[in-house]
């Protein structure tokens, strides 16, 4: 048995690899497999979410309360359609601001303390500074909406194949300097933090305690995998996290589409990985 140096709450599933699953399923494997919260996604098919609002929204805060589930973070769908931070247009960005306002009100409702973002995205053909200052103006605006329902925001870096704006820690660290909200906090994703480059240990000296939420997996370390079928140091990780007294969830982000014919089982291995060391 190794070193307990994680609580049995750390751990939190997610549900992007359901994809073929109804929420129910999701929600019951995952129980299943040990773990006691999820960082809900907003997305087809669990969560049906436009700029119009939620379908059957009632329903679905049943569905995960009657499951004993607890929800920690509330993640919108925003790497697809039209929906992100560096929006461009008067309609377009009035569209994804009732979208966002949405999934804000959505963990609100859930008693969840924390919604997930990043920078988005600008076109690259257009001046990246552009699209930097009206991410910047969006998020100051979703600060204030997130402040006003006391949510705090956690924000992540992208791959650079994902974003040409905050890629990277130094990027993150100039946009939250600029932002100055009081009520966003950075997040590690640890695929994006691996292909950049980066270790755990520069994430931790350049924010401390203000790192608020982790996506947690393996990789290789460019995908989003269940722990044991990438190469990352899950003991290198976790040394780092236990020497800098993190004690926040750990989401298993899992994406690729290797497990879409059987999500459980991935979400059972990577929990038993976790719990040796529990």
């Amino acid at each position: 048995m190794a070193q307990a140096v994680l609580s049995p709450e750390q751990p939190a599933a997610m549900g992007i690899h359901y994809h073929y699953h109804s929420l129910s399923y999701m929600l019951e494997a995952q129980k299943r497999a040990g773990y006691q919260s999820i960082e809900l996604f907003c997305a087809a098919p669990h969560v049906q979410m436009t700029a119009e609002g939620i379908a059957k929204r009632s329903p679905l805060i049943q569905t995960i309360r009657n499951s004993g589930m607890r929800v920690i973070c509330v993640t919108p769908d925003n790497c697809m359609g039209p929906w992100q931070y560096a929006a461009a247009g008067r309609e377009t960005i009035a569209q994804c601001r009732r979208y966002f306002r949405h999934a804000l009100e959505l963990a609100a409702d859930l008693d969840c303390p924390q919604v997930a973002c990043h920078s988005g995205w600008g076109l690259l053909d257009e001046s990246r500074e552009e699209a930097w200052k009206r991410s910047l103006d969006f998020m100051a605006w979703y600060c204030q909406e997130a402040e006003s329902l006391g949510i705090t925001l956690v924000m992540e870096s992208l791959r650079a194949a994902e974003s040409n704006l905050v890629n990277s820690l130094p990027t993150l660290q100039q946009y939250l300097r600029e932002l100055s909200c009081g009520n966003i906090k950075p997040m590690i994703d640890t695929c994006a933090m691996a292909v950049a480059g980066e270790t755990m240990e520069e994430w931790f000296a350049a924010f401390g305690s203000e790192i608020a939420h982790m996506h947690f997996v393996d990789g290789t370390p460019y995908f989003h995998l269940a722990w044991g079928d990438g190469n990352c140091s899950l003991e290198g990780y976790l040394a780092a996290i236990a020497a800098n007294h993190y004690h926040g969830a750990l989401t298993q982000e899992i994406t690729d589409g290797r497990y879409y014919d059987d999500p459980a089982a991935a979400d059972a291995q990577s929990y038993r990985i976790l719990q040796n060391y529990m």
